[in-house]
């Protein structure tokens, strides 16, 4: 294959299959852009490649192109299909993986998901983001530093999560419930922040449509495992958009979504302290965790906040 690649096609040479993705890409000569040859041509010889390799009938790609079409059909405002099928093929997590490389002890990121809110509401350090009498209590605290382990004061961290049923906010009927379980919090002078919530729990992704189908092809569930969303910025570092995952969550070994990473998983462990809990103004007993988020310098990998789905209402649940 590498000899045949090594032969540029002649003039007017004509499609064969043997020599199809040559004479394709042949075609791409006059594209101005370097990346938008570098990217066809890589695409055609994949694609190319993948037809041979599995010797595609013609009702098999039949079938493959009414699948996107499906795909595109039950896409609208508020469901982007497409980006649920990257993110259960994995290649949402291995864009954001590629381009969010974590170097040192910087905390990882993980895909940002369809649920997160720009204008989260700014909270108190302490707050309780929870509705009252919702789900198993629980205090996270947490502290962001530098790469050398320097507290970062005044970092903005984001943070959103569902419910004790596996429901985000803006997917209750009651408005009221829209900006719980969310909270733009301000680390203080030594890089910590705190909150109270409640423990989410884990959640299927949506599979009324044909990505619920692909998986059932595949045999595979459709859950995410329980997490914490958090977005972490200030000046001079890299935005980190990140999860923490519950520890003694199902799913874990097996996301829907593939964006558990190791070492983002913390235990929760139960707390029976009346005093402690009066003091925090949570009931007793409570589950709690601690978060340490190391960031990484502007200048570094993995400057942007990432982007795992459609921001705001969308309910492509990841």
């Amino acid at each position: 294959m590498d000899a045949v690649r090594d032969v540029k096609p002649g003039p007017g040479e004509l499609f064969t299959e043997e020599r199809s993705a040559e004479v394709v890409c042949a075609s791409l000569a006059a594209a101005p852009e370097a990346r938008v040859r570098q990217v066809l041509e890589s695409l055609v010889r994949h694609l190319h490649g993948f037809v041979k390799d599995v010797e595609l009938t013609e009702r098999e790609w039949q079938q493959a192109i009414a699948f996107l079409t499906d795909t595109g059909h039950k896409c609208d405002d508020t469901r982007q299909e497409f980006i649920l099928l990257s993110d259960v093929l994995g290649v949402s997590m291995l864009v954001e993986t590629i381009n969010h490389r974590a170097a040192g002890q910087a905390t990882e990121s993980t895909v940002t998901g369809p649920f997160h809110v720009v204008d989260s509401p700014p909270r108190e350090l302490g707050a309780d983001i929870s509705l009252p009498g919702t789900g198993e209590p629980c205090l996270v605290t947490g502290r962001v530093t530098g790469p050398a382990g320097e507290p970062v004061p005044g970092a903005v961290v984001d943070v959103w999560h569902a419910d004790a049923e596996g429901f985000y906010d803006v997917q209750r009927p009651d408005p009221a419930a829209v900006g719980s379980l969310r909270g733009l919090f301000t680390a203080d002078d030594e890089g910590r922040f705190w909150f109270r919530t409640v423990v989410p729990r884990y959640y299927p992704i949506p599979v009324d449509g044909p990505v619920g189908r692909l998986l059932e092809a595949m045999a595979r569930h459709p859950y995410r495992p329980a997490h914490i969303h958090f977005i972490v910025k200030a000046p001079g570092y890299a935005a980190l958009t990140t999860h923490l995952f519950v520890d003694d969550s199902p799913y874990l070994d097996s996301d829907a979504v593939f964006g558990v990473k190791q070492s983002l998983v913390r235990a929760f462990p139960a707390v029976d302290d009346p005093d402690r809990a009066r003091a925090l103004g949570l009931a007793n007993p409570f589950r709690s965790v601690d978060f340490e988020i190391s960031l990484q310098p502007a200048d570094g990998a993995g400057a942007g906040a990432g982007d795992g789905g459609a921001p705001g209402t969308t309910s492509t649940r990841t």
